[in-house]
């Protein structure tokens, strides 16, 4: 299709104005020539004008996963490790790249590093997917020349909060989907199937069971309010969602309502402990002084409780307070983690036992997920059973009687 001469393109640029001032902004013209001579009667000087880019990340292409960004930075390191530059290391990572999205990334990243910018600073442009933690260990591998090994341990890092991450929403996610089946069978066994089993009963000429006629009228109330349940159950679901994003405090009542959840609240607590120690231990290991680790950690622990209390934790060191005291002040860390610090700090070992107790539980998370699914198979096969039998046998209770009404 030809080109329509009269469309009029976006450019972008930068220059100074009549007052003196560095300006910049964007303009309309049919052509570059027509868009700075439209400039220059505005008495801009031109230092520099383009197309306006279309949005780095467009189309239907897939969206960056935090495995995408794992595997970048094992890449990454590997490249840089074997001796290529970096600036070709990203030619070779972006070449292989099936993802258009993490592809434009990558080359975003790259066209900074090649202005001038250090690596650490070109990731912080892009704060979705490289996070404070993330940026911090990388500035300290290019200022120590050890780029190579910090982006290794980086990719090591995220790998093993992945796993927890998996296990965590494995834990959670699994009994809420089959509950949620559960309700949907149960749903269109109310509207459709009693229906037709209450228009055979009726021809029946003898009282149904109490357990048939309960069934029949929450079959009658679930087709005349069946719009206002699933409106319920979705708007809460909806409003839950967005009010937990938007409330810090209901966010605060929601994870600590979740480490009282028997089972499941000691799994959370494990991976948020095991979150805490391996961030702590990856962070002083690149050489972060401690309260500067201690920021980069809160977020990571995945829990606000534990987020709150890092940001205290790391309140009371600065104040010149041993991390172990400040940790166990929080009371949210067991005797043992408290004696594996102080160990580690008396020995000048921290990082050795924050690995250790990172180890342990998530070892622990591993074991307790595992006990858990196993827990929960016959417990959601106990409640299926109540859910959809219950109904099932209540329909063909009449039937069984149809005997003695002959």
């Amino acid at each position: 299709m030809a080109k329509n001469v009269n469309e009029l393109i976006s450019y972008q640029w930068e220059g100074v104005s009549k007052t003196g001032q560095i300006s910049n902004g964007i303009t309309q013209a049919r052509s570059l020539i027509a868009a700075k001579t439209e400039l220059r009667k505005q008495g801009i000087t031109i230092h520099k004008i383009a197309k306006k880019r279309k949005p780095l990340f467009s189309g239907r292409s897939k969206k960056i996963k935090q495995a995408d960004i794992t595997i970048f930075s094992r890449q990454l390191s590997t490249m840089i490790e074997a001796g290529i530059p970096l600036i070709q290391s990203f030619d070779i990572v972006s070449k292989g790249q099936t993802n258009q999205r993490m592809k434009a990334l990558i080359e975003a990243v790259k066209k900074e590093v090649e202005s001038g910018t250090s690596l650490a600073e070109s990731l912080r442009k892009h704060p979705l997917y490289f996070n404070e933690l993330f940026c911090n260990l990388v500035d300290a591998g290019e200022k120590s020349g050890s780029l190579d090994i910090m982006l290794d341990k980086v990719a090591t890092y995220k790998e093993k909060f992945e796993t927890i991450k998996k296990k965590i929403k494995k834990a959670l996610t699994y009994p809420m989907a089959v509950l949620a089946i559960a309700f949907l069978v149960s749903a269109g066994l109310l509207m459709f199937v009693v229906p037709q089993f209450e228009s055979l009963f009726k021809g029946f000429g003898a009282d149904l069971p109490a357990m048939t006629r309960g069934v029949i009228t929450l079959s009658k109330w679930f087709e005349s309010y069946w719009y206002l349940i699933f409106g319920a159950v979705f708007g809460a679901g909806y409003g839950f969602y967005h009010a937990r994003l938007r409330s810090r405090a209901f966010a605060h009542w929601i994870d600590k309502t979740m480490l009282k959840i028997p089972i499941i609240g000691t799994i959370l607590q494990q991976a948020a402990i095991a979150r805490f120690s391996r961030t702590l231990s990856i962070t002083f290991a690149a050489g972060l002084p401690l309260i500067e680790a201690l920021k980069s950690v809160g977020g990571a622990t995945g829990n606000i409780l534990y987020a709150d209390a890092t940001a205290k934790i790391g309140e009371e060191v600065s104040s010149g307070q041993q991390l172990f005291v400040a940790m166990d002040n929080t009371k949210l860390f067991p005797s043992m983690v408290i004696q594996m610090i102080a160990i580690g700090e008396e020995s000048g070992a921290l990082e050795k036992m924050l690995s250790k107790v990172a180890d342990f539980y998530e070892e622990a998370v591993d074991n307790a997920v595992d006990a858990l699914s196993s827990l929960l198979e016959p417990m959601i096969m106990a409640i299926l059973g109540v859910l959809v039998g219950g109904l099932v046998i209540a329909m063909y209770l009449p039937i069984f009687k149809l005997g003695s009404v002959v």
